[in-house]
């Protein structure tokens, strides 16, 4: 298996500005999300673990009654942000609508 490799300053930030729900914070890309309430938020990360086992790649995620904030970097890269985040915020971000 070939290990990930981190971004380029530039090729990330050229992603988050064709991104604009993902942000750049603590050398991760994260993405915070609001639905109407717990019932909803909880589909939604059904939807994210099913997507994340599909990519063999997890999220942190954080989750409040109706809020659910996703955090990705890869361990593999010593928790830095590598293509294997982008594929999966993308894929998150096409279901989500984003």
């Amino acid at each position: 298996m070939v290990k990930p490799v981190p971004m380029e300053k530039d090729e990330l930030d050229a992603w988050l500005e064709k991104h604009p729900a993902w942000i750049y914070e603590g050398g991760a890309i994260s993405a915070d999300f609001k639905f109407v309430d717990f019932t909803e938020a909880f589909a939604f990360l059904a939807v994210v673990a099913k997507l994340s086992d599909e990519q063999d790649h997890h999220a942190k995620i954080e989750n409040l009654y109706n809020r659910v904030k996703l955090t990705l970097t890869t361990h593999d890269a010593g928790n830095q942000v590598t293509e294997r985040d982008l594929v999966l915020a993308e894929k998150i971000s096409e279901w989500k609508g984003l």
